[in-house]
């Protein structure tokens, strides 16, 4: 804490001041923190948009998340949530430097999309996956072993590769069809190579969480793999492409399989309580309705055709001639 100076001190610092032996101006240093420039908020561009120029992609690894928490629950028999916590871009070769044991690695080919992309598992995530399809109890602490995949384990990470696989298929859905399969799983970042060394990848970060558990998973996409979708993705939001969405299809075609009451109203009356209470067999209840007049035909109590009576094979039908 900085000392505080008592009536004295304060008194002869104001005198000296006045007389002026203490200075009152700043002294200008290289380091000062006055020197800075004017920065205009409302210019400033969102260091995503701008890195990545493939406008809205992580709305699909959203989708691709809730999905694969779904997948993941029902194989592994535990709660499982899935996150996306970074979005960035890199050179390919430095960020597969970065992981000398990456655990698994899944290969992946996106037809009709160009050079694929890969999926990778860090190793807590794939021992985790490896001790729980292999029968482990939830109550014991998950081993992180120092040491590569072996080919057995990577056989039996197949299925949540392959689970992967179908998910990324939904979550492309909304743009295109895609054909998502898994090509080869390895151990070894040496042996992988989807795109040149200098080639710009998109890397998709996703939190992995079990209880106190978390592992991370990367989707890794080359540039030119999203490039086609850049218009699409680009017009995802807008009012324009709503209707091309599978969403509004899916709609449409469950509001035509809707079942709805149709009534051909031939005449009402209003009667009143007391009368309805006293109807016996064999009254007769005049309508207000010419028989000779079409019948009016009710969608949902909603009235939306006319209709002549008759039969038709034996039994009473009514035939449209036109609409209310």
């Amino acid at each position: 804490m900085e000392p505080i100076l008592n009536r004295t001190e304060i008194a002869d610092l104001l005198k000296d001041i006045h007389g002026g032996q203490v200075s009152m101006e700043l002294e200008e240093t290289p380091d000062s923190f006055l020197k800075c420039s004017s920065v205009n908020l409302f210019q400033l561009a969102r260091p995503d948009r701008e890195q990545f120029r493939i406008p809205n992609f992580d709305i699909i690894l959203d989708v691709f998340c809730r999905q694969y928490a779904t997948s993941l629950t029902n194989l592994l028999q535990r709660t499982i949530s899935v996150t996306r916590v970074s979005l960035e871009t890199f050179e390919f070769q430095k960020f597969m430097a970065d992981k000398s044991q990456p655990g698994a690695i899944g290969i992946l080919d996106l037809p009709p999309l160009k050079q694929g992309a890969l999926i990778i598992f860090d190793p807590k995530l794939s021992f985790f996956m490896l001790e729980t399809m292999l029968g482990a109890s939830s109550d014991i602490e998950t081993l992180e072993l120092e040491r590569q995949l072996t080919t057995i384990e990577l056989n039996i990470l197949k299925t949540p590769m392959d689970d992967a696989c179908a998910d990324i298929d939904k979550a492309f859905a909304q743009l295109l069809d895609t054909n998502t399969r898994l090509m080869k799983l390895e151990n070894n970042p040496r042996l992988v190579s989807i795109v040149d060394p200098e080639g710009e990848v998109i890397v998709g970060t996703l939190l992995v969480k079990s209880g106190q558990y978390t592992g991370e998973v990367h989707l890794v996409f080359p540039f030119a793999t999203l490039e086609p979708l850049r218009e699409l993705l680009k017009e995802l939001l807008t009012i324009s492409t709503q209707t091309k969405s599978s969403w509004y299809e899916i709609i449409e075609e469950q509001l035509q399989d809707m079942p709805v009451s149709i009534i051909a109203q031939s005449g009402t009356i209003d009667m009143s309580v007391e009368q309805v209470l006293n109807l016996q067999v064999g009254d007769v209840i005049n309508l207000d309705y010419d028989p000779n007049s079409p019948v009016q035909v009710m969608v949902e109590n909603i009235p939306k055709y006319y209709a002549d009576p008759g039969t038709h094979n034996g039994k009473k039908a009514i035939s449209l001639t036109g609409f209310y």
